[in-house]
């Protein structure tokens, strides 16, 4: 590790109250250093200006505005800078820091007209020599906020990349199983009819009670079998994760949970009976899994609501998710999650749609049939 990084990494471990006390103290050695105004308004201003360094973090545009009254009576330097340096590296807003920089510089360049020595050519001077003075902090603060909003967008690049790489993973397995699935359809459940059929002729055509009985409980094992088989190809049609039926699945129980982990703002209304089957909860979680980690990839800074709702007739979810509030990233999808969904819904006899809402965001909707549950 270089003495730079170890330098910041020692520097971030400092806490933030004890960083603020330390630069209030700087900018008050920077004043009694510069001090040449000792009327009491002098002393009030310079103690106002090096006490809103302390509230810079919270308050960044008050902060240095109440360190212009004193930069207008004295030379000092420290505040103002510190105070202008916070207020560009936490706002967004150019035109802002220019006029605040631009005021700087002048109430700089006033505090030195005040020297009757001092002509206007010298202070149009020093007026270019502070305006560059306060750019720097300006610069400063706005390539930390770019640095800060770097960071945050490569981690987000990397989640996404990994929901990637997940998706993949889990598209294989699903063509894995689907053919199996055809496998299972095509071959096994064909022999398996015919070992009924067979088995229900022998039935008949058995003179003895004995052979009867024995054929009886072939047809009777064979249509049990293919019961189970139509289960289980279902089933692998339907699955397209990393998961199996045989390890414990999410339910609505797990719902509370999963919007509060999100990492977005969402908001969890309405309820469902209890009565509601296991396949339809499996299925309604993951409806809502999906759609928020779509909101998550494709609307950053968006909200979401999720709404629980049934009727007489069915149970489902709608989940909708407001405009984004930045730009999303131009990240690739193959769209597999809404895909799987849709063949959720069709293996329960219910309906999924999605799609864009007129104020510029996007709605989800699942509806199962109770009858389904």
């Amino acid at each position: 590790m270089s003495a730079a990084a170890e330098g910041k990494r020692l520097w971030n471990r400092v806490p933030p109250p004890a960083r603020d006390a330390a630069l209030v103290a700087l900018a008050a050695l920077d004043a009694w250093l510069s001090f040449w105004d000792g009327t009491p308004l002098g002393l009030a201003l310079a103690a106002i200006a090096c006490g809103a360094l302390a509230v810079r973090r919270r308050f960044p545009l008050a902060a240095f505005l109440l360190t212009l009254p004193a930069t207008l009576v004295q030379d000092i330097l420290v505040a103002p800078v510190a105070a202008l340096y916070t207020l560009a590296e936490r706002s967004r807003d150019r035109r802002l820091l220019a006029v605040c920089a631009f005021l700087s510089a002048a109430a700089m360049a006033v505090a030195m007209q005040s020297d009757p020595e001092n002509s206007r050519a010298w202070t149009l001077i020093y007026l270019l020599y502070n305006l560059a003075t306060a750019i720097a902090p300006v610069l400063l603060g706005q390539l930390v906020q770019a640095r800060r909003d770097l960071a945050r967008r490569l981690v987000e690049i990397e989640e996404a990349r990994e929901h990637e790489r997940e998706l993949h993973a889990q598209a294989v397995l699903a063509r894995e199983r689907a053919q199996l699935a055809r496998e299972m359809h095509d071959v096994v459940s064909h022999q398996v009819s015919l070992i009924a059929i067979q088995a229900g002729a022998m039935q008949v055509a058995a003179k003895d009670a004995d052979s009867r009985e024995a054929a009886r409980t072939i047809r009777s094992l064979s249509v049990d079998t293919l019961d189970e088989l139509r289960t289980m190809v279902t089933l692998l049609r339907a699955s397209g994760g990393a998961t199996t039926e045989l390890t414990p699945q999410p339910t609505l129980a797990d719902l509370r949970r999963l919007v509060a982990s999100s990492g977005i703002e969402a908001e969890l209304t309405g309820d469902l009976p209890a009565s509601v089957g296991t396949p339809a909860q499996r299925a309604l979680y993951r409806t809502v899994q999906e759609a928020l980690t779509n909101v998550r990839k494709h609307a950053p800074g968006a909200m979401a609501t999720v709404e629980l709702w049934h009727d007489g007739d069915a149970v489902g979810v709608t989940v909708t998710n407001s405009a984004p509030s930045r730009t999303s990233l131009p990240l690739p999808g193959a769209h597999l999650g809404l895909l799987g969904l849709k063949e959720r819904a069709d293996i329960l006899h219910g309906t999924f749609e999605s799609g864009p809402t007129n104020e510029g965001g996007y709605r989800v909707r699942m509806r199962i049939p109770s009858r389904a549950d």
